[in-house]
């Protein structure tokens, strides 16, 4: 556990101005107040004083942002008592599954459907375009974001989207972060509400999953939002290993 939270300090901080404020790194993304791309990791045993959990709030309030940390309670047990007692709430709990190559199960892409890497601008528009709409965030994708989305690709995410052959329509995609000392995360599998059902998301997941553990990685993780998703990863040869946790202070 202590391994897959080193590789989030690791990489979530890509792309996004950091700071250390007592045992926590805060990190926060330029043009964004989006919770999910603006909030801290703990040091592994973080036993923060209340005075370090006040500068951790400030540093927050100063850019306007919420407040929030996401975090493996294994790694730091002690520090949501403490958080809570200082006025932080628990957001959700959100599952940890991890999949190793032996235990990986490929999965058939279903019928009239295709697997492709994004080539072009538009590919990548269209493809997180789906997964913002699966995931009930706005579609619109501008210039700056496909630039980014493109950018990723050269640090070594690997994008895949899903297509209907026959209307050429993007259902949906996913995302293998960089690798990291043999550790890597599964993300962003989502597949828009008529296409659910088929077997998509397994396909999109057991994909991924292999390139990453063909390329080297001994721990795809993976942290489902909803039991239908985790279901979807238990599937592929994902196995529960822990559990992260959201905290904010509204």
């Amino acid at each position: 556990m202590s391994a897959i939270q080193a590789y989030v300090r690791t990489t979530a901080p890509r792309g996004r101005e950091t700071e250390q404020v007592g045992p926590f790194l805060a990190t926060y993304s330029p043009g964004t107040p989006h919770p999910m791309l603006n909030y801290a990791i703990p040091d592994d045993g973080a036993q923060p004083t209340a005075a370090e959990i006040d500068a951790l709030t400030a540093a927050y309030r100063r850019r306007d942002l919420l407040p929030r940390l996401e975090y493996f309670t294994d790694v730091a047990p002690d520090l949501e008592k403490l958080l809570v007692e200082a006025g932080y709430e628990l957001e959700r709990r959100v599952p940890l599954m991890t999949c190793a190559p032996a235990a990986r199960v490929d999965k058939p892409v279903p019928a009239g459907i295709r697997l492709r890497v994004p080539e072009s601008a538009e590919d990548f528009r269209r493809m997180r375009s789906a997964q913002n709409t699966a995931f009930g965030e706005p579609a619109e994708i501008g210039d700056e974001e496909v630039e980014h989305l493109k950018a990723g690709r050269q640090a070594g995410v690997r994008h895949l989207l899903a297509e209907d052959l026959a209307t050429k329509t993007v259902v949906g995609g996913g995302l293998a972060l960089e690798i990291v000392e043999g550790t890597t995360e599964i993300a962003g599998i989502a597949v828009v509400d008529p296409y659910r059902g088929r077997g998509i998301a397994a396909a999109l997941t057991a994909h991924l999953t292999r390139e990453v553990h063909e390329a080297g990685a001994h721990t795809a993780f993976l942290t489902p939002g909803d039991l239908g998703i985790g279901n979807v990863y238990a599937r592929v040869g994902c196995r529960p290993a822990g559990e992260c946790v959201h905290l904010s202070l509204s």
